[in-house]
């Protein structure tokens, strides 16, 4: 286990700064000058001047990135160029905001998807297995947005049964976080419960097929002890490496959700950042991103480990 950890952390390591010198790069030339923005309207070229010294902007570009890259490995993810706050700050205060609901989310896919897959998987070729691959398509097929907004135009608006927007920290206000967080993390959820459907019944399908299965039947075993405990342990392994993607696609990708139920999480964090040539903001938060997905792929690894021992004597 402790050089399956080892092994992975050595190859974040080039994977990291790859990842942090590609966005540097691009960054770098994108159109437009932050700091015509920021000297106001006068656009005092003593300002402009000045503030491109502060920020090391006249560098070459090698030396700014090395530069910050070093800041990095310290600690320090440099500061805001519209606020002047620290990065790591932003990011710190952000952060929470949008686990709480990529957790939810994740939560709602799992807790839908992966029965949904076992049931058509057991009952292949009948009106239940079309009706979850029915099912499962419309989900893919629906806008996240407005599926959103109509949530809020039904329940909250009409029926008055949930706050339509916000947020609320989970720890702070349980109840109220969750009344909250019900309807975008079904948004989200959704969507990914019929990816992880459709992948649960391939998964489930191929393991049934095997002999070791078809041997547990021949001893006589009930269906129900044949699938929960020997195809399903099996088929878990590619269910975990989906479900880890799709949790760190969360953590990323929430943007046009949290848009829609005025959330303030990682997604509008980055979208400002971009608009505004933030360059510091954008930089810190695609590499906390990276970051985790690589502890999101290691924590699958350990969870195949643990799962199926065969990997395990592996």
């Amino acid at each position: 286990m402790l050089s399956l950890i080892g092994r992975r952390i050595l190859i974040a390591i080039p994977t990291l700064f790859l990842v942090s010198l590609f966005v540097f790069a691009l960054q770098r030339a994108l159109p437009g000058d932050p700091f015509l923005v920021i000297a106001g309207e006068e656009r005092d070229p003593e300002v402009i001047a000045r503030l491109r010294e502060i920020y090391r902007m006249d560098d070459p570009i090698v030396v700014q990135f090395f530069a910050w890259l070093g800041q990095v490995v310290q600690g320090d993810f440099g500061r805001s160029l519209r606020t002047g706050e620290p990065v790591l700050h932003l990011i710190l205060q952000k952060l929470p905001v949008t686990f709480q609901l990529a957790t939810a989310s994740i939560i709602v896919a799992i807790g839908i998807g992966v029965p949904m897959g076992i049931i058509a998987a057991r009952r292949k070729g009948t009106v239940t297995d079309y009706t979850a691959s029915a099912l499962a398509l419309s989900g893919l097929s629906i806008p996240n947005f407005w599926l959103g907004i109509m949530l809020i135009l039904v329940v909250s608006v009409q029926w008055k049964l949930l706050p339509a927007s916000g947020y609320e920290p989970i720890f702070k206000d349980p109840v109220g976080a969750i009344q909250r967080l019900i309807m975008p993390a079904f948004v989200l959820g959704g969507g990914l419960s019929a990816v992880l459907m459709r992948h649960t019944r391939s998964a489930m399908l191929e393991v049934m097929r095997s002999d070791y299965v078809r041997t547990a039947r021949a001893k006589g075993l009930d269906e129900n002890t044949v699938v929960n405990r020997h195809a399903l342990r099996n088929a878990l392994v590619p269910i975990i490496t989906l479900s880890t993607l799709l949790f760190g696609e969360l953590l990323a990708g929430a943007v046009l959700t949290e848009q829609v139920f005025t959330i303030p999480g990682f997604g509008k964090l980055i979208v400002d950042a971009v608009f505004n040539r933030d360059y510091g903001v954008v930089q810190g938060v695609v590499l906390c991103t990276a970051i985790g997905f690589i502890l999101l792929n290691l924590m699958a690894d350990v969870l195949y480990v643990l799962v199926n021992p065969r990997l395990r004597a592996g």
